[in-house]
């Protein structure tokens, strides 16, 4: 691990019953652990508890009602990168999802976020596209370089490893490389300069 490594919140997007979420993670975050860079944040949606109903003031002015919503937020403050991990719904992204990324707001900004998603035969990636102009609004850089994990349910053997690893692993290590140059040069940047509010 290096001197000063960045804090990764994994946010697992799905808190449905019975999602492939857990075995696209659990494979997901055994790379995160081995790779030097990066200390981990799990913050499954289907644990972290946020209200059901949005809080009575606009999150972008920065006064959140919850106690849960607090608590989330300084998890999403703390970070340096995010990696979203998401199911491809309907041609978009879970509304759990939509809900977790609206609850907060300064929290996200001049950070960078990647994706890992799956699904059917486009593996995610319109929940991707979705999810990127909803991430720009919210002042983040979303990383070029994603995992799509195309028909999912048929990608993994019965203890949760990719039946065509290589390919998956490649392009996962990418992802948390250029991740991790992002999150050191955008943390660079916010602790010299701070981010306009």
């Amino acid at each position: 691990m290096s001197d000063n490594p960045l804090r990764l919140a994994v946010i697992i997007g799905s808190n449905r019953e019975g999602r492939l979420a857990p075995v696209v993670a659990n494979w997901f975050l055994g790379l995160v652990e081995a790779h030097p860079s990066y200390v981990l944040d799990l913050l499954d949606l289907a644990e972290v508890k946020l209200p059901e109903t949005q809080a009575q003031k606009p999150a972008f002015l920065g006064a959140y009602d919850s106690p849960l919503v607090e608590a989330f937020a300084e998890r999403i403050e703390a970070a340096d990168a995010y990696v979203v991990i998401t199911p491809e719904y309907n041609h978009g992204y879970p509304a759990s999802l939509k809900h977790a990324i609206d609850s907060v707001y300064h929290e996200w900004k001049g950070k960078p976020v990647s994706f890992v998603s799956y699904g059917g035969v486009g593996g995610g990636m319109r929940a991707i596209e979705q999810l990127r102009l909803v991430f720009a609004e919210l002042h983040t850089v979303t990383v070029r370089n994603t995992v799509c994990i195309p028909m999912a349910r048929l990608a993994f053997d019965a203890n949760g490893v990719p039946l065509e690893r290589e390919p998956l692993e490649t392009a996962a290590a990418t992802l948390l490389t250029e991740l991790g140059w992002w999150a050191r040069a955008l943390r660079s940047a916010r602790s010299a300069n701070g981010f306009p509010r």
